[in-house]
């Protein structure tokens, strides 16, 4: 028996609902949840796929395996250039990204397992497919919209757009080498993320 994965986008046009719309909205919502094997689909973006957006995949992967939902989400990551990409093969995740990750005992499990995951960069079939597209910074939004073309779904958005902190950038370590303040932005992205799926009742 064939099973298909149906995806979630909430509210193209306004992500972030206010109470105006959310009768309609959770009326929607519900005849979708009601469908079996639905996913959402996210994909975190920053520069090289090397530090922000793949701690943010694994950071994420981490909070709904420990939440027993997995299986509702397919999360990845990729970067706007090809700086950590050579002859067709993407580099790993940078080496002191992996260490912060491992200190705190994200990668142990299978699904959390970061060991294979190398840097790609985003494609317009990568628009098309996911639900959400979530930046670490506004360079990442251009960047990401002078390749997948136009955000006519409003699908493309900053992490931290969920937190309090809406329109502020995830810390870059790459300059800092300050991989604790990254970790603890994207928690909080995360976080706020996963809050605002829980407020429109899809997890």
């Amino acid at each position: 028996m064939k099973c298909f994965a149906k995806s979630v986008v909430l509210n193209k046009k306004n992500p972030m609902p206010g109470k105006a719309d959310k009768t309609t909205q959770n009326s929607a919502l519900q005849s979708i949840l009601e469908q079996e094997n639905f996913m959402i689909k996210v994909l975190f973006i920053c520069h090289g796929n090397i530090c922000r957006s793949p701690m943010s995949e694994f950071i994420l992967k981490d909070m709904v395996e420990k939440r027993g939902i997995k299986d509702k989400f397919d999360i990845a990551s990729a970067a706007t250039s090809t700086e950590e990409i050579w002859n067709g093969k993407g580099n790993s995740i940078y080496p002191p990204a992996q260490a912060e990750l491992k200190k705190h005992g994200i990668g142990k499990t299978a699904y959390t397992n970061f060991s294979s995951k190398r840097a790609r960069q985003v494609t317009k079939q990568d628009y098309n497919y996911y639900d959400y597209l979530l930046c670490a910074d506004s360079s990442n939004i251009r960047n990401t919209i002078r390749i997948t073309g136009p955000d006519t779904d409003n699908k493309i958005k900053l992490l931290l757009d969920y937190t309090d902190r809406k329109g502020s950038s995830i810390a870059d370590p790459w300059y800092s080498g300050n991989f604790v303040d990254t970790y603890r932005d994207v928690v909080e992205g995360c976080e706020g993320f996963l809050a605002y799926l829980e407020s429109q009742h899809v997890i």
